[in-house]
């Protein structure tokens, strides 16, 4: 015989959220990041959308002299340039967000829908550009390091004594590594390994480790293969001779340097559109600003007893 059905004595949550109001959140989007990257670089803006390098031609000796009392010959010399400088271009990262209007009109509280819609489109265009100024076939970071800047690891993982000669290979002023977050947890293990846990330092509110009072920051989109990875030792600026990102100022519709929105009208079924358009580059502006540590293992760990 069946069980009779329990009365229910209470209200109970289903029925009580039909009269309740709930706090909503905007959307949440899992595959935004910090972006560090893009926030470490100078940003320089160019003209006409290309930014020439003028670079010394190699193998340029200046003669100098350093004099005693007497009326010696002072050596004559100049500076010679590079007859054919390499120019970049900028790129675009472009997209067309489509939104019914009646959606807009109906359903914009309390959010926005169109602002909402935005917002997510120039992030998810913004995670496309950190990955094109790190693997960008012609421009990105891992396309345009010399042969001389590449090493490799001793012993697979990531190791002090390696990114000691990292160092050695952007000794003028270096400003950071960039690493997947994975290898910077490799790096960790190799120091605690060997007694020297790197120190902390606080960068945009968030703590980074260091190695010799270099930040490692991290990234995703430094990719992972067959478990090995890279990781990358910057000098960044201008003035520094280092490596700069590029972008056009004064776009139509600029919400930041180099993105802009603007509106492209309503067609006749009452579809907003909106073309989002991001252009930047980035250029080295000498070899010694960029090293690179390939084939870094992330998956190495060790047992303490």
């Amino acid at each position: 015989m069946a069980e009779p059905l329990e009365r229910q004595t209470a209200l109970g949550d289903v029925a009580a959220r039909q009269l309740a109001n709930a706090t909503k959140t905007v959307p949440q989007m899992s595959s935004i990041s910090p972006r560090w990257l893009t926030h470490l670089l100078q940003w320089v803006p160019v003209e006409a959308g290309i930014y020439r390098l003028n670079r010394v031609k190699e193998g340029t000796s200046v003669e100098v002299d350093c004099s005693v009392r007497d009326e010696r010959v002072l050596p004559q010399t100049f500076v010679d340039y590079e007859e054919h400088p390499r120019e970049y271009m900028l790129s675009a990262v472009n997209t067309v967000l489509d939104v019914h209007t009646r959606v807009s009109d109906l359903y914009s509280a309390p959010y926005n829908q169109i602002t909402e819609q935005l917002r997510l489109t120039i992030e998810t265009i913004k995670e496309r550009q950190e990955s094109e100024l790190i693997n960008n076939k012609e421009y990105g970071l891992l396309h345009n390091i010399a042969p001389h800047q590449k090493i490799k690891p001793r012993k697979g993982a990531p190791t002090p004594d390696d990114l000691d000669e990292l160092l050695t290979k952007v000794w003028k002023e270096p400003g950071f590594f960039l690493a997947h977050p994975t290898a910077i947890a490799a790096f960790g293990r190799e120091c605690t390994r060997r007694g020297v846990p790197p120190p902390t330092v606080s960068l945009f509110g968030s703590q980074f480790l260091t190695w010799r009072g270099v930040p490692l920051i991290p990234t995703d989109k430094l990719t992972i293969e067959n478990g090995s990875t890279s990781i990358i030792l910057i000098r960044t600026g201008e003035r520094r001779q280092g490596v700069v990102g590029l972008y056009q100022p004064n776009l139509p519709g600029e919400q930041s340097p180099g993105l802009a929105v603007r509106f492209m009208g309503i067609n006749p079924k009452a579809i907003a559109s909106y073309l989002v358009s991001l252009y930047c580059s980035l250029a080295v502006l000498t070899e010694d600003a960029l090293a690179v540590l390939e084939g870094v293992e992330t998956g190495r760990y060790h047992e303490y007893n």
